[in-house]
């Protein structure tokens, strides 16, 4: 069994979604960033950074692990699924994993603060991310280009990785358009019908709204 602390964000649904796909069994731990529930001592505990997600798998000595990239390479490695075999495809694999977690997601979820969930327009912070946004789609969409997956023919956790963050673009009035990539909305559209995904993205039951933008703005305070 594993326990998932997570809300409602990207970074918490790539961990649903992986959890889901694998078939583990886990629980949710809904940690509430409007109530600032991340900052409470026994929180603390698991992460001195307070983000989410954090997992503890209490079929291994309760281990706690936190990072979103860090948590999917875990149950990968775990369960020996979603992560290539040779070491030459693992490290092509891996590379767009912090890819993910260096650019596409920072950058994204800064636009979607600067676009949506701030009242004042700040004109030069939204022409940085939104053009260091379209790049990195762009990117994307290159690699992409002639392949099912973003490290080849084999789905693995880089794709979970991705996928909340480019939901994003799907579901918010940013001024990005997912059909100027067609070979992202290709791999979005395909990987969006997948059971695990469509059910991750459930998780925790509060996600009524799909992406809170309180997280974001609870990074301003």
């Amino acid at each position: 069994m594993i326990t998932l602390y997570t809300d409602s964000t990207p970074n918490g649904f790539k961990i649903s979604i992986a959890l889901e796909e694998l078939g583990l069994d886990y629980k949710t731990i809904v940690i509430d960033f409007s109530k600032r529930e991340q900052f409470t001592p026994e929180f603390l505990k698991l992460n001195l950074n307070a983000k989410i997600p954090v997992i503890v798998d209490h079929d291994n000595d309760d281990y706690c692990v936190f990072e979103s990239g860090a948590i999917l390479q875990y149950l990968a490695e775990k369960t020996g699924r979603l992560i290539p075999k040779s070491d030459k495809n693992r490290l092509d694999m891996m590379q767009w994993l912090f890819w993910q977690t260096s650019g596409l997601g920072p950058y994204v979820g800064q636009l979607l603060v600067f676009v949506v969930a701030l009242e004042e327009e700040i004109t030069t912070a939204i022409e940085r991310y939104l053009r260091e946004s379209r790049r990195l789609i762009s990117v994307l969409n290159d690699q992409l280009e002639g392949k099912e997956f973003i490290a080849g023919d084999e789905h693995t956790i880089a794709d979970i990785a991705v996928f909340p963050w480019v939901r994003i673009l799907d579901l918010y009035p940013l001024p990005i358009e997912l059909s100027d990539y067609p070979h992202v909305q290709k791999w979005y559209q395909a990987l969006s019908s997948k059971p695990a995904y469509s059910k991750g993205i459930t998780i925790p039951p509060t996600a009524a709204q799909p992406v809170r933008l309180k997280m974001f703005q609870s990074a301003l305070v």
